[in-house]
């Protein structure tokens, strides 16, 4: 095994193969370690996320190591079978590269029978290995924009469904009429790790309608085609509510995420700047993980049905409160806020800055879906962005609940027009890099570009980031503040919506006491990356 380092509260480890990896995946699950958080395993790798201050890495590094990697993992009784229509746009380039006819890639795709090895990339996205060892394919070298939920493709050795419409890099050789992820499923991932599957070919076994109808009957509630939960909305409600009169650019809810469903897929979500939206909901006399509404940018407008009380935190944005009656002053953020019925609260463009936390008191009535509030933007996970003409119904205060007085904003929010140095900790593919491209990262001022979002800033540097291997990387596990360097050599900053797993490099990533920092960056700000820690492998803690 290699012990790779991640962040400060992640390890990578690297194993020789599929087996390995799924025979320590197996013993970690058994005999599980005391402050390990979450694993996500990948074709070749473990990413152990964990608390750092209940365990070191040192100590897991020497736990993990003398892991008795011979037993192999038993398959699972579970089959599924998968009808697939033999027309993907990748088919004919797939059968041109292993020199064969399209029938013979067709042949030799249902002819195997697969295993799930390991879930990842987007929610009910499962790499299925076991199949013909001659269908070991590259990845597109220009990922397509959008892949139709249902894309049946391959990447490597693997096989995969897409769950949903989607870019992606993987050879599309057909489409599936199964729904692979549905949040009305008691288990909304149809493919499970361990689950054993066989493909069929539509144009040979049946009639597409029945075989989808056939399929369906293993959901508990009929498919959805979109996998965002609505929150309520009633206009006539008669208990406190905020009533939406403007969204701003885009406001969602958000707490403290989902941690803990990476064998599902999910990766945890959750809010770009936790410690804003903890404060809010104090403030507010809210648990501190209770959900609140995160908005980005100005212009989130909340009219009170009935007297409620709210409180804003996070980006240094201007806060003007309406009353029913036209007058108009402003109001403090960092403190609680008594609207009274009709008052129209607004939120202006920030100064500093990006989003800002909006918490009521009792709380939102707002359903979770796989145990949290967060909407995950790029797997469509959680309760529908705001809209306008939403009404927002508000659970009554629990008893007891004291509202805070008020509480200081963070120093040095970032803006546009003063460099934001984020702490960056180097691993786990840095050797990947030439040793000119590393220290590029730290020298080099890296600017936030306009396509960026919750699922991470695209940067752009003078310099790209050049590579010393240039093979293909196993799609392996990622955390929140990696730095991915896609071909392009311009890094993304994954933050809250990031994918569970990637097949880039990942060269860095920012140090966890710096991400809610990297969750307030406006676009156009630069940004300078301050190295705390030098590139090596992990050894296990000397007793």
């Amino acid at each position: 095994m290699r012990f790779l380092p991640v962040t400060t509260n992640a390890l990578l480890v690297e194993l020789t193969d599929l087996e390995q990896t799924l025979a320590l995946l197996a013993s970690l699950q058994r005999d599980r370690l005391p402050g390990v958080d979450e694993l996500v395993p990948a074709a070749r790798t473990i990413l152990v996320c964990f608390r750092p201050w209940v365990v070191s890495a040192g100590a897991l590094v020497a736990n993990i190591a003398g892991r008795d990697l011979s037993q192999r993992v038993a398959r699972s009784d579970v089959l599924i079978e998968i009808p697939v229509r033999y027309d993907g746009e990748d088919l004919d380039e797939v059968a041109q590269m292993l020199g064969v006819s399209r029938d013979e890639v067709v042949r030799r795709h249902t002819g195997s029978e697969y295993t799930v090895a390991f879930t990842g990339f987007a929610p009910g996205f499962a790499y299925l290995s076991g199949g013909h060892p001659s269908l070991d394919v590259p990845r597109r070298k220009t990922p397509r924009t959008r892949i139709p939920a249902g894309g049946v493709g391959l990447a490597g050795t693997f096989s995969g469904v897409y769950p949903q419409a989607s870019p992606g890099g993987w050879q599309i050789i057909g489409v599936t009429p199964l729904t692979m992820w549905d949040t009305g499923r008691e288990q909304p991932a149809l493919l499970q790790p361990g689950y054993r599957v066989r493909f069929t070919d539509l144009a040979t076994v049946g009639d597409a309608a029945d075989l989808h109808s056939s399929a369906s009957s293993a959901s508990s509630a009929p498919p959805r085609a979109n996998a965002l939960a609505t929150p309520a909305r009633n206009a006539g409600a008669t208990a406190p509510a905020l009533k939406v009169k403007g969204t701003g650019l885009l406001t969602v809810f958000q707490d403290l995420g989902r941690p803990g469903q990476a064998g599902q897929g999910v990766s945890a979500s959750g809010a770009m700047d936790r410690s804003s939206l903890m404060t809010a909901n104090r403030l507010a006399g809210n648990p501190s993980d209770a959900a609140a509404l995160e908005t980005v940018g100005g212009g989130l407008q909340l009219q009170s049905v009935g007297e409620t009380v709210v409180a804003v935190t996070g980006a240094q944005a201007p806060l003007t409160l309406r009353s029913a009656d036209g007058r108009q002053w402003s109001v403090p953020a960092w403190q609680p806020i008594a609207l009274a019925d009709g008052d129209t609260l607004t939120i202006g463009q920030p100064v500093a800055g990006a989003r800002c936390y909006v918490a009521a008191r009792g709380g939102f009535a707002v359903d979770p879906v796989l145990g949290s509030c967060a909407t995950d933007t790029l797997a469509n996970v959680g309760p529908a962005p705001l809209a306008v003409g939403d009404v927002l119904p508000l659970r009554e205060a629990a008893a007891g609940a004291v509202v805070g007085a008020h509480a200081l904003p963070p120093e040095g929010l970032p803006t546009a027009a003063e460099d934001v140095v984020l702490d960056v900790v180097l691993g786990p593919r840095t050797d990947w890099f030439t040793a000119e491209s590393v220290a590029r990262l730290a020298q080099q001022r890296w600017q936030v570009t306009p396509q960026s979002n919750r699922v991470g800033l695209r940067l752009h540097g003078e310099t790209p980031l050049e590579r010393a291997i240039t093979g293909e990387l196993p799609s392996e596990g990622t955390v929140l503040g990696a730095l991915q360097v896609p071909p392009s050599g311009q890094p993304v900053l994954f933050l809250a919506d990031h994918p569970l797993t990637g097949g880039y490099p990942v060269i860095g990533a920012v140090a966890p006491h710096h991400l809610d920092r990297a969750g307030q960056i406006p676009v156009g700000a630069w940004l300078r990356f301050n190295v705390i820690s030098a590139f090596e492998d992990l050894r296990p803690f000397a007793a």
